[in-house]
C-alpha cells in the first residue's frame, strides 16, 4: 500500500468517526430543542418525562433556570433582535449535546488514534474514558454553581455603584456562561491528562514537580486570556482551581508510581 493510499484511508476513517460524533450530538441537540421536560411527582421524588413542545423546549427551560440562578438582582435579561432567544437556546442545546454525547466522542477519538498507540497507551486511553466524562461534568457543575454567579455579581456591581440600570443581551449572557462551562469542563481534564501522559511512559512523576513553576505561569496566563475583564481578579476564579488540579494530579501520579515500586 502506498503512502497516499494509507493517508486517504486515515482521512476516510476520520471522516466516518467525525460523522458519527456530529450525528450523535445533532440528535441530542434536536431533542433538547423540540422536547419539554414535564415534571411528575412519584412519592417524594420529582421525575421528568419528555413531551413535544418546540417553543417551550428543554433549552428554554435551561435558559430560564440560568436567568433565575445566575443573573444578578436588578439586571434585566433582554432580547434586542428577532431570533436571539432562539440562537441562545441552540447554543445551550449544543452544549448539552456535547456533554451527553461525550462517551461517544471519547470512544470515537480513542478508536481513531488506537492504531498509533502502544499496548500500555491503549489500556490507559480506555481506563480514562469514564473519568473524563465525570471530570467534564464536575467542571461544568463547579463553574455553574460556584464561579459564574460570583463573577457576574462582581462585574455588575460596578454598574450598580454608578447608579446605572443594566440590561444584559440574552446572546451575550448565554455565550458568557457557556464560555466558562466549557473552560472549566476542559480544564478539569488537567489531572487526567497528566495521569495519561505519565502512565503511557512519556514522562515520569518528577517531571510535573520540576516544572510546576512553569505550569503555574501558563495557568495564570490562560486564566487571564479567557476572563472578560482586565481587573486581574476574575482570572483567579479559573487559575486557582487549575493550580489545585495540577497539584492533585501531581500527587496522584507520585502515589501511583510509589505503589508500582512497592509491588
Amino acid at each position: 500500500m502506498s503512502e497516499l493510499e494509507g493517508f486517504n484511508q486515515h482521512l476516510e476513517e476520520l471522516r466516518k468517526r467525525l460523522l458519527r460524533i456530529v450525528l450523535v450530538i445533532g440528535i441530542i441537540t434536536a431533542f433538547i430543542l423540540t422536547m419539554h421536560a414535564e415534571p411528575i411527582q412519584v412519592g417524594d421524588i420529582t421525575l421528568y418525562y419528555p413531551t413535544p413542545e418546540p417553543l417551550n423546549n428543554i433549552a428554554a427551560q435551561i435558559t430560564n433556570h440560568m436567568k433565575i440562578n445566575l443573573v444578578p438582582q436588578d439586571v434585566q435579561l433582554i432580547q434586542t433582535a428577532p431570533g436571539q432567544a432562539f440562537f441562545a437556546q441552540v447554543y445551550i442545546a449544543a452544549l448539552v449535546g456535547i456533554v451527553v454525547g461525550m462517551p461517544i466522542v471519547i470512544k470515537e477519538l480513542v478508536g481513531f488514534i488506537k492504531p498509533a498507540l502502544k499496548e500500555n497507551e491503549v489500556n490507559v486511553s480506555r481506563s480514562i474514558s469514564l473519568p473524563a466524562l465525570g471530570l467534564f461534568v464536575a467542571g461544568c457543575f463547579f463553574s455553574y454553581n460556584l464561579v459564574v454567579p460570583y463573577i457576574l455579581e462582581f462585574l455588575y456591581r460596578y454598574g450598580e455603584s454608578a447608579g446605572l440600570v443594566t440590561f444584559l443581551n440574552v446572546i451575550d449572557f448565554v455565550t458568557f456562561v457557556l464560555q466558562f462551562l466549557l473552560a472549566f469542563g476542559f480544564s478539569f481534564q488537567l489531572p487526567l491528562a497528566m495521569y495519561a501522559i505519565s502512565m503511557s511512559g512519556m514522562v515520569d512523576s518528577d517531571f510535573w514537580r520540576k516544572n510546576i513553576r512553569y505550569a503555574i505561569v501558563a495557568i495564570v496566563i490562560f486564566g487571564a486570556i479567557i476572563t472578560p475583564d482586565g481587573s486581574g481578579v476574575t482570572m483567579w476564579f479559573i487559575a486557582g482551581p487549575m493550580i489545585a488540579l495540577y497539584t492533585a494530579g501531581m500527587m496522584i501520579i507520585e502515589r501511583k508510581e510509589r505503589q508500582k515500586l512497592n509491588t
